[in-house]
Parts: structure tokens; sequence; C-alpha cells
């Protein structure tokens, strides 16, 4: 006989071997062994029996961490139904559901739902048989938040300063915190060491999801001073995938020594620092220590300092700067902390530009003769550097130098001459002073010659423009002999002539005299005589002319012969008679019949009445 303790290890075997799925059963049981969702989501857990036996009894289980079963709901097959209900949702909201199908449904999964569920399937004589699935829950943190340092920290510090702090909130699993400078990963240690490390800290919420704070400590250098820091969670997710948070970027406040000056001017000079007088001329002073240190500035006078100004900026201005205030200007940088080493002082060499108003030794009109034989003027420039001096006329350069000479003075002459003073190591220092040269005399006179319009002669009643121009001081008159011409036109192109046309047409008589304009002024004048030369008649236009007075005279001539006509009152033969031979004198004309001859009398007579016979008599003698 077994002894009894043995007894009872052959009954838990044979327990064991009845829970196995498979053992000793013909029932079998498929289901997910692992099932991941992210926080929020539904989980389905899936049983399905391998077989279909007729009647069978499905339960699903909650395992607690003690490893208690908990029977959450169960499902009986009766015929080709199958009745589900929910036994225990354990204050779960919302409830378990267990579909029509055997599946268990979680909605709205959260991190406390990630345990193991057994489904266990009884079917009578066939066995029973049972699997776990296990369910995982992943939560995505909340965004990533950074808190830099707000102080200023020094690079003077030999051991590690607080960088950050860095947190990543409600995430499941716990997130993991990597940090960055200049967007490369920092691989810094979790212990203490003596260029940096970090520290984590994890709190489980009362939600079960979990937040991680991290606080990097470095050792800080000035090269640290344009860097950029940030730091990422970096969380799971199903199916192996990872997600990633990263938190804005930040600077630090650093605190280091100056190691260098700068000091310059910041107002347009050149090279060798010359401004110009009358600007205002910025000094500028910098530092490259930080936080910004005090700017001292100042003017060495007699080997002493003149304090001018002192500031944070680093900033002097010389509103108006005039050619005294030249001379040696210095800035200091008052930082405590500079190695003994560095130059804190620097100076430079101010230098003022300046060029006075010009002087001319003409006024600004300068009176001189024709032909005068040498006219100098002079143009005094003073200034700092020392300016350059060129003479223009009219805009055109002539030469370079304080004097200008003119040498036989003509009409040519005359115009505006400038002098021109510019510094060119200083732009935009410049000064011009003007004068008007007028030459005086006798006019000079510049006819327009006009040409026949055809051939080498003119035709008559040809319209002509006559054009003289002049020039001289006093400013000529222009007169024309024939007429008035145009008045005098104002000098053009600063040439200094005048202009005056005249319009005529051309005729013999105006081709013998010609036609003549004379310029004059106070100290002379003188003229020119416009000829035509050879004129020839208008043929063409004479022939019309002689027609239309022979068409006026044979129409006056037969307006006359039809009142003789008229006045002979039925005699027209007499028109007739007048035509032959006069008889001649003392042998009076025989009429044909005498019956006639009263008539014919009577007519030259003038008739009974001898009205107005004396004059019918004229008449009468020319018939």
């Amino acid at each position: 006989m077994e002894p009894p303790d043995a007894r009872a290890r052959l009954l838990w075997l044979a327990l064991l071997l009845a829970g196995h799925p498979g053992a000793q059963a013909e029932v079998r049981v498929s289901v997910p062994p692992l099932v991941e969702v992210m926080r929020g989501e539904l989980i389905t857990l899936d049983c399905s029996p391998l077989e279909t036996p007729e009647h069978f009894l499905l339960e699903w289980f909650l395992i607690d961490a003690s490893g208690k079963r908990h029977l959450l709901a169960s499902a009986e097959k009766q015929g080709s139904e199958l009745q589900s209900t929910v036994h225990d949702p354990r204050g779960r909201r919302p409830p378990y559901k267990l579909d029509s199908h055997g599946r268990l449904g979680l909605p709205d999964a959260q991190v406390g739902d990630a345990r193991d569920y057994v489904c266990v399937v009884k079917a009578g004589a066939a066995g029973t048989s049972e699997a776990t699935a296990r369910v995982h829950v992943f939560a995505k943190p909340e965004p990533t938040e950074v808190t830099p340092n707000k102080g200023t920290l020094s690079v003077m510090e030999e051991s590690p300063q607080e960088i950050a702090t860095c947190s990543s909130r409600n995430g499941n699993p716990v997130p993991q915190i990597t940090w960055y400078r200049n967007g490369q990963r920092l691989e810094v240690p979790t212990e203490m060491n003596p260029d940096g490390y970090m520290t984590s800290r994890t709190v489980r919420e009362a939600s079960g999801l979990h937040s991680l704070t991290s606080t990097l400590y470095l050792r800080l250098h000035k090269a640290d001073r344009e860097a950029t820091y940030h730091c990422a969670a970096h969380y799971s997710q199903p199916s192996g995938q990872h997600g990633r948070l990263d938190s804005p970027a930040f600077h630090l406040t650093l605190h280091y020594p100056t190691e260098h000056v700068q000091f310059w001017v910041g107002s347009p000079s050149t090279t060798e620092g010359w401004v110009r007088e009358g600007d205002a001329v910025q000094l500028l002073c910098r530092g490259d220590g930080s936080p910004s240190p005090e700017y001292t500035f100042f003017r060495l006078q007699d080997g002493k300092e003149a304090v001018l100004n002192v500031n944070l900026e680093g900033n002097l201005t010389l509103e108006g700067v005039r050619r005294g205030q030249s001379g040696t200007y210095g800035c200091r940088v008052e930082d405590y902390d500079a190695a003994e080493d560095v130059q804190l002082d620097q100076t430079l060499e101010l230098r003022v530009a300046y060029l006075d108003p010009l002087e001319l030794s003409a006024s600004e009109k300068l009176l001189v003769f024709l032909n005068s034989s040498r006219t100098v003027v002079n143009c005094s420039a003073r200034g700092l550097p020392a300016p350059t001096v060129r003479w223009t006329k009219d805009s055109v350069p002539l030469e370079d130098g304080p004097v200008l000479s003119l040498g036989s003075v003509t009409f040519d002459s005359a115009g505006t001459y400038t002098c021109e003073a510019s510094t060119p190591t200083v732009p935009l220092l410049s000064r011009t002073e003007s004068f008007q040269l007028m030459v005086q005399g006798s006019p000079e006179l510049s006819p327009q010659e006009m040409e026949p319009r055809a051939g080498d002669t003119w035709t008559e009643g040809d319209e002509v423009r006559l054009v003289c121009s002049a020039r001289g001081y006093p400013e000529p008159k222009l007169t024309w002999s024939q007429g008035a011409g145009t008045p005098a036109e104002p000098p053009s192109e600063g040439k200094g002539w005048i202009s005056s046309s005249l319009t005529v047409k051309v005729t013999s008589t105006l081709a013998r005299e010609g036609v003549s304009c004379e310029a004059s002024n106070i100290y002379g004048k003188i003229g020119h005589a416009f000829h035509f030369g050879a004129v020839a008649p208008q043929t063409a236009q004479a022939g019309v002319a002689v027609m239309a007075v022979a068409v006026s005279v044979g129409l006056l001539l037969l307006v006359v012969a039809a009142f003789y006509c008229m006045r002979r009152k039925g005699r027209p033969g007499c028109c007739g008679r007048a035509e032959k031979a006069a008889p001649p004198p003392g042998e009076p004309e025989l009429s044909q019949s005498g019956s006639e001859q009263p008539e014919q009398t009577g007519l030259l007579m003038g008739g009974p009445s001898g009205g107005a016979r004396s004059g019918s008599r004229g008449f009468g003698d020319e018939c």
C-alpha cells in the first residue's frame, strides 16, 4: 500500500492532466495568446472550440495579481443557439460583453485591462479544455514638456549644473527620455559624473499610467552660448512599433568673462578713420563676455582721460561732429571676471574731414572784352585732407588746379565756369562755386542762306523764309530791310545766339534790291544782304491772264453791237450795210426806190418827233 503523501501526488497529477488542453479530452479550444491594443480601443477575445459538440459550456475567467480566477461571463450551447450571461463586471465601465459567438469584448480599453484571461470549454463526456489570452494595453503619453533653467549659468563653475527638467506624463509602458544638444543625442550616464549626468523618477498615476521625469546636469563651456537643447520621450506601440515626442528647443543664459574687446567707428568712414564734419558719428565698443558688461567711453587729452559716457549698450554718438573733435578716443570694458592678461581697453584715432566754402577771385558775372589777351580766375579751397580742384565749363572738364587761365577771349568763351573741390579719400565731401563769363563786343552775324527750290533760279512768287542769327554782349538787336521779321528768339544750347526770321515772296524788284538783316549793339553793327539772282516769270499764269482780258473785251463789243441794233427799230439791214464800204465824200448814197427815202430820212433824223436828233446823228453816220 502506497503512503498517503504518494497518493496525494498521484491525485494532483491526475487533476493536472485532466485540466491540460487535449489531455484525456476530445474537445480543444483556440484563443489568441497575445492581444495588443492602444488605450481607448476595443478589446475582443475570441474563444473557438476546434470541435463542435452538440452541447457545451463556455466560461471566461479573469486572473488577478494573486493568481486567483474570477468568473466574468459564460455561454451555454443548446441546439444551434448560444445563450450568454455576464456574471461579474467587477465594477468595469463600460462592462464586459459576451456576444453570440462566445467572444469576450472589453470596450474602451484601459491600462487595468492588461491581465490574463482564461477561456474554459466543458463538453460533458467529451471533456474539458481551456486556453489563456494575455492582454497588453499601450498608452501614448502627453506632449513632452521641458523646463529649462532660467538663471544665469557660469562657465567658470567646475562641476555640472542643472540644465533642465523633462517630463513625459501618462504613458504605458513607462516611456524613455533622451537629451539632445544641437540636434545630436547626448550620451550622459545616470550616475554622477564630472562632465554631466541625468537623473530619472517614475510615478505610477492613479489611472495606472506612468509619468517619467528626467533632469539633465552638464558642465558648461563658452562654446555652449549658442547651443540649442531639447529632450524627447520614446514610447512603445502595438506590434513592436515605437513613437517619439520632442519638446520645444531652448537656449541657456551663460555667464562667461570677456576675452576680446573691439572698438570701431560705426558711421560711414574711411579706412584711415576720416569722418565728415557735421555728420553724426557713432563709436561702437563690444566685449565678448556675457552678460553684457559695462562700457566706459573716454577721450585722451594731454595724456589724461576725459570720461564721455558710461552705458551697457556699448554705443557713443557724437552729434554734428566738428573739426575740433578730432583726436584719440577710448573704450574700456568693466569685467572683473576677465583674466589678467586680457586687454580690456581699446583706442582709435578719429579724424574729422572738412572743406570750407570756396572763394573765387571773380564775381558771379564776369565781363571781359572780345579778344582780350589773358583772363585769370583763382579758386581758393581750404580743407583737410587737402582737396583737389578742377574746372568745368558748361559741365565740360577744362583743367585741374585752382587757377583758370583764359587766352584770347572769343564769343565761344562765354558760358558758366564751375570750380569743384573734392577730397578723394572722403566720399561725398565736395563743394562747387560758379561764375558767368560775359564777352562784350560788336555783334557777330550768322545768316542762313536759302537755296532755290528748283534748279539754279527762283520763280517769281516763290515764298522763302530768311533766318539771321547773331550773338554779342550786350545782346544785339536784329532788324530787317523789308517789313518786320519775327521777334528775336532767346539763346539756345548756351551758345549765346539769338535768331530772327522773315518770310517774303520773290519778285523781280526784290531780286534787284535784295533783303538785308542787321545786328547792332552799343559796340557796333553788322549786316548781311540776301540776293536771289535770276528770277523766272510765271509764263503759264501770264497766258491765262491775257486770255481772260481778251474774253472780257469781246463780250463788251457784243453788248455794244446788240444795243446799236435795237436802236434801229426794225432796220437790221443797217447793221448789214455798215459792213459795206463807205461812199466817197461828197457822193450821196442813192436809194433803190423813192418810197424808201423818207423812211431812211426819218430814221436818220430821229423820227417826226425830232427827239434826240443831234445824238442820233452820230449813230447814223456810223451806220
